[in-house]
């Protein structure tokens, strides 16, 4: 008999748990879209595209193909943590392979600036990455936002916190498809 108060309160923490999230990734949804107007208003001719969770906004238009689900592509990219909706900034920026944005960093090796080349058919991209690549064209600059519900999961991961939106501002080199 005395389990059964035990595992009530298993379940109510369980559940209390799971409505914190969805309520952390409706204000993640908040930010994302208070960033993307905002842009919009700087940028005019800026263009929103929406995937399976991911959101780009196109700032530059790219030619050519667009990228699918089993082509190649080559890009820089500067990815950050979204905190609210302006993250733009060295604090919140954890992974970059633009030499211009690493400018306070200590980075070594010789491929450090190094385009990224991706081939999406086997690669593990983190889902609202993947989501939101597709589509892209090359020469195309965009920057693609999610939620943490499509991000790295629930552990830390790296500087990245559990179930932190993401923005990735991404320089589309070029793309291929098989």
């Amino acid at each position: 008999m005395k389990r059964f108060p035990l595992i009530l309160l298993l379940a109510l923490t369980c559940a209390c748990t799971g409505e914190s999230l969805k309520s952390t990734y409706a204000q993640q949804e908040k930010w994302i879209e208070s960033y993307i107007t905002a842009q919009q208003g700087k940028t005019p001719d800026a263009r929103v595209e929406t995937n399976e969770g991911s959101t780009r906004l196109v700032l530059v238009e790219g030619e050519g193909d667009a990228l699918g689900a089993g082509g190649t592509i080559s890009f820089y990219y500067a990815g950050y943590v979204v905190k609210s909706a302006s993250f733009e900034s060295t604090s919140n920026l954890f992974a970059t392979n633009r030499e211009a944005l690493a400018a306070s960093w200590k980075v070594t090796g010789e491929d450090a600036f190094q385009v990224e080349t991706v081939d999406m058919s086997a690669t593990t991209l983190v889902e609202g990455l993947r989501n939101g690549l597709i589509g892209v064209k090359g020469g195309e600059e965009c920057i693609i936002l999610f939620s943490g519900k499509h991000g790295f999961g629930n552990k830390l991961y790296g500087t990245i916190p559990a179930n932190a939106a993401v923005a990735y501002h991404i320089w589309v080199e070029s793309v291929q498809n098989e």
